[in-house]
């Protein structure tokens, strides 16, 4: 087995067949195969026939410029290496050159300089080029290995779902089976809690996102569950903006909503006759949204009454906690009104 490097293949294309010869030689002695065109006929003709690593380029050429043909590489998609040879007295030239797509260019010499320096950036542009192809490659694969992992992940977040939705199922059966009131409620409420948690993977699986929740949509999804189970008489109403938050977040909130909800079918209008029930989601500031449950009832204090077990309480304080916002109960003139005021992902976050 062959491991030897390959040699670069470098096209030199000049019209001086003995520069041309001296330059084969040096580069040559420097590991390099040099393949001469005379004109831009034939440089056109190699570049389209042969594969080369490097192409140097003398400006004045029987038939055409050396800027010609690096327009036409250029404009072909080609980004094999380009080094312009040009006179002491050319500036201009050269300046024309690196602004039609050349990598770099040498000032053609008589001195024992111009062979080193031609050299050197022979290779400087060579490696260049494999740097960026190396990159190009590199992001690629970095692009591929995300996307499996998001297709994991958004996998990950089906099954969980599905798991949670069993879940749900057996209790609603173990409810149904049940001759106790106390234990039917609590099941149900149990049934709330992990559909809010189910609700947050089922928005990651169908979202682009995978480590991302929109929060309104999430909320509106999860609410749509608790409709059919709402009281008669109750009227929920959803009002949500486009609010970015974390998956651990989303289900803090997810809780903290189906509690506030429950808590307001069950206690809001004991007389039976229903009235309204609002939840409203709004961008309090750039990186901060506001969260709002509020009903139209007799009035209460969930935040510090317990009813039943306190369980409901206790998890929503939890749930605040852990997403290290702020939960008040403002007054209002009728019902009950509470407002969750918490961290978001900021609208230029990645």
């Amino acid at each position: 087995m062959n491991d030897a490097p390959e040699r670069p293949r470098i096209l030199y294309i000049d019209d001086d067949p003995v520069l041309a010869r001296l330059i084969q030689k040096a580069l040559a002695r420097a590991g390099m195969e040099v393949i001469h065109a005379p004109d831009a006929d034939e440089a056109n003709r190699l570049l389209a026939a042969e594969p080369f690593h490097a192409v140097v380029l003398d400006h004045y050429l029987p038939s055409g410029t050396g800027l010609e043909i690096l327009g036409r590489m250029r404009a072909g998609g080609s980004r094999v290496p380009a080094i312009y040879v040009t006179g002491s007295s050319e500036a201009t030239i050269a300046v024309a050159a690196l602004k039609a797509g050349a990598d770099d260019y040498v000032i053609k010499s008589a001195t024992d300089e111009f062979l080193p320096l031609l050299q050197r950036s022979i290779r400087q542009a060579i490696a260049k080029v494999e740097l960026e192809q190396a990159k190009a490659r590199a992001d690629a694969e970095t692009r591929a290995a995300r996307a499996r992992a998001e297709m994991l992940l958004s996998e990950v977040h089906h099954r969980v779902a599905n798991s949670l939705a069993m879940v749900q199922s057996l209790l609603r059966l173990q409810a149904q089976a049940s001759g106790s009131d106390e234990v039917k409620t609590a099941l149900a409420e149990a049934q709330g809690r992990i559909g809010a948690v189910a609700a947050v993977h089922r928005s990651l699986y169908l979202g682009n996102e995978g480590r991302q929740v929109e929060l309104g949509t999430y909320l509106r999804t999860m609410l749509d569950d608790f409709t059919a189970t709402l009281p008669p008489g109750v009227q929920l109403d959803v009002s949500t903006e486009t609010v970015h938050v974390g998956a651990d977040r989303a289900v803090c909130l997810g809780v903290v909503v189906s509690e506030l909800v429950t808590n307001a079918a069950k206690y809001a209008w004991p007389s039976g006759n229903g009235g309204q029930l609002s939840v409203r989601l709004a961008v309090s500031e750039p990186g901060r949204g506001r969260l709002e449950v509020c009903d139209d009832g007799i009035g209460s204090s969930p935040l510090t009454e317990s009813r039943g077990t306190g369980l409901g309480r206790r998890l929503m304080r939890a749930m605040v906690d852990q997403l290290g916002g702020t939960v008040e109960q403002p007054a209002t003139a009728a019902g009950t009104c509470v407002v969750i005021d918490f961290e978001a992902e900021s609208e230029t976050a990645d």
